[in-house]
């Protein structure tokens, strides 16, 4: 004769839940209803709950955009156009576009991470690398500064990669440091190319890590390129890297305003992708140097 146990171990077994008689008995209709009704009930709070969450991560993800470099700018004969698209809402490529004195600072940057993580960490590197450049002067100083910051915080800071440039608007000098970001492109009207590598190891890897300035002057018709390693790893079915190559490409046939160079590119990259899905946020930045336009004659 089986006892309690080996009674309700069997009826488990079968799929019996204890006080599932209750809900679902044959023929007991109204218990059934009341169990449909309660999953229901769930269900909308679920969905409530999805949506609001849904809302909250978009208007961060503009609060964010609008905290970074602005979309167009124009100084003198410069005009910068930059765009972010995040793979998750919050992104943890930035870029920060701002004037110092006479000049101009531009930087793009990425935060180790995505998502909602890289994004809270977003406001304070940017901060930091305000601060610092307005205290400093140049930006490799100030890559020494961010780069100490964060190591005080470890390990809770992210690894960060960062490119960070002073344009003199009236010499057209760009003085800049690369904390192991993806070298900026220089595009030269001439059509010649640089890479600009001058700098140090990524910020908050490193205590005492050196950074170096370099220095390019930007001619009538250049154009400096700054982008993170989505836009050149982003891949098509076939696994293969949109590539540094192919970016250049996309840019010098865009003769067009520096806004339209910006979606030209991106453009060019989704199109590479032909449906993949996106692994990484990307970021691009473009600084070009119009032809300044002659004086008329008297």
């Amino acid at each position: 004769m089986q006892n309690a146990l080996q009674i309700r171990g069997q009826r488990q077994s079968e799929g019996w839940e204890p006080g599932a008689e209750t809900l679902s008995r044959p023929g007991d209709t109204g218990g059934l209803a009341q169990r449909n009704r309660l999953l229901e009930d769930q269900l909308a709070t679920l969905r409530r709950e999805h949506d609001r969450l849904r809302h909250t991560m978009y208007e961060a993800a503009q609060v964010q955009r609008k905290l970074c470099g602005p979309r167009h700018l124009r100084r003198e004969s410069f005009e910068i156009a930059s765009e972010i698209f995040p793979v998750r809402h919050i992104s943890g490529d930035f870029i920060s576009v701002f004037d110092l004195e006479s000049d101009l600072v531009f930087a793009i940057g990425d935060i180790t991470g995505k998502g909602l993580y890289a994004g809270m960490w977003f406001t304070h590197v940017v901060s930091m690398l305000r601060s610092h450049i307005r205290t400093s002067g140049n930006p490799a100083a100030a890559l020494s500064a961010i780069n100490r910051d964060l190591l005080r915080m470890s390990p809770d800071a992210p690894l960060t990669t960062l490119f960070l440039a002073r344009l003199d608007l009236k010499t057209s000098e760009v003085t800049y440091s690369n904390a192991g970001h993806p070298p900026a492109l220089l595009l030269c009207d001439n059509n010649e190319l640089e890479s600009l590598s001058a700098g140090g190891p990524l910020l908050g890897a490193l205590d005492n890590a050196p950074y170096v300035n370099g220095r390019i002057t930007l001619q009538p018709g250049d154009i400096l390129l700054g982008y993170s390693d989505g836009v050149a790893e982003c891949r098509n079915p076939l696994g293969d890297d949109f590539g540094k190559e192919r970016l250049q490409a996309a840019a010098r046939l865009s003769s067009a305003s520096a806004g339209a160079m910006v979606f030209s590119v991106l453009g060019a990259a989704e199109d590479f992708a032909a449906g993949q899905p996106r692994e990484d946020d990307m970021a691009l930045m473009v600084v070009r140097r119009g032809f300044e336009q002659p004086m008329a004659e008297n």
